[in-house]
């Protein structure tokens, strides 16, 4: 059954049992809230990787206590933070990867160590699930965090990779809308032709498990009304459950207007790598943070 609400995560989470999740620089207040909470409601065991005693001074400032929680001490920075973390994972003590107080250059440095790094062979991307209060279903964006300026082949695994997560989330034939800033090709607009041929490949069987239309401006994608009015005919106009950005700015922007400008509540990993990577912005909140962990011990 397809996903109907975020916090449908949290059960969908438990009935798959606890995953211990290595959190790299763990000395960040949001990010332990999130893990104790998610440890309350049974689908983590969180292993702390970190200056012990920052890490303890930002629990006692969350009121909150590190019973049940592994810590494991570093004092020689955030970067080295990060790659024991991934070795926690590479050798199975772990099942899943967040980051904490480290710069996201320094956990996917670690992420991509050809020889100690968890990458699979294929595209890292970023792909963010929300709930709107101005949207009848839960609904994905991707690529708001990772690929700068995808070309239409890592556009096309960033495509796959959503699909892939739409699927373990119960949408079975998820509609994907290509962004741009126009529904016509134009061909000073490169986003205009990525979008024309993702869709060629999805008609031609080369993008399957999905139905993909564009290129469409944000209205067209999220309203039919919109796309009936400029006389466009589609199933996936109004009932888009998958959104593909152009770029990361255009990416990033729309993910952070939903979350601070229109009341949406959201959960996002990385995927393309051997377990999920929880990887939010520093900004988003706590149960931010939750949704995506409960989003990754889901998907794992």
């Amino acid at each position: 059954m397809p996903i109907r609400e975020l916090s449908e995560l949290v059960q969908r989470a438990k009935e798959r049992g606890r995953c211990t999740v290595a959190v790299a620089a763990a000395e960040d207040e949001d990010v332990l809230i999130s893990l104790h909470h998610a440890m309350r409601e049974g689908f983590v065991t969180p292993l702390l990787i970190g200056d012990s005693d920052r890490i303890a001074a930002a629990v006692n400032s969350a009121g909150l206590s590190t019973d049940g929680m592994e810590v494991l001490d570093n004092r020689e920075g955030a970067a080295v933070s990060a790659q024991m973390a991934v070795e926690k994972v590479r050798e199975g003590s772990a099942g899943m990867l967040m980051k904490g107080h480290v710069g996201t250059a320094d956990l996917l440095k670690a992420v991509l160590d050809k020889e100690k790094g968890l990458n699979t062979g294929g595209l890292l991307s970023h792909v963010a699930f929300f709930q709107s209060p101005y949207y009848h279903k839960v609904f994905g964006l991707t690529d708001a965090a990772m690929n700068i300026a995808p070309d239409l082949e890592a556009k096309r695994q960033i495509l796959l990779n959503a699909v892939e997560l739409c699927h373990r989330l119960g949408i079975a034939m998820p509609k994907v809308a290509v962004a741009a800033a126009v529904e016509k090709v134009n061909p000073k607009m490169e986003a205009t032709i990525h979008a024309a041929a993702l869709k060629e490949m999805n008609r031609n069987g080369q993008l399957h498990g999905c139905l993909v239309d564009g290129p469409f401006a944000i209205d067209i994608a999220f309203s039919r009304e919109s796309a009936l009015l400029k006389g466009i005919e589609s199933e996936v106009p109004g009932d888009c459950d998958m959104l593909l950005a152009p770029d990361i700015e255009a990416g990033n922007m729309f993910y952070k207007a939903l979350n601070f400008l229109g009341g949406a509540v959201s959960a996002a990993v990385v995927t393309g790598t051997s377990v999920p990577i929880v990887l939010t912005s520093r900004s988003d909140n706590d149960r931010s943070k939750f949704l995506s962990l409960a989003l990754g011990a889901v998907i794992r």
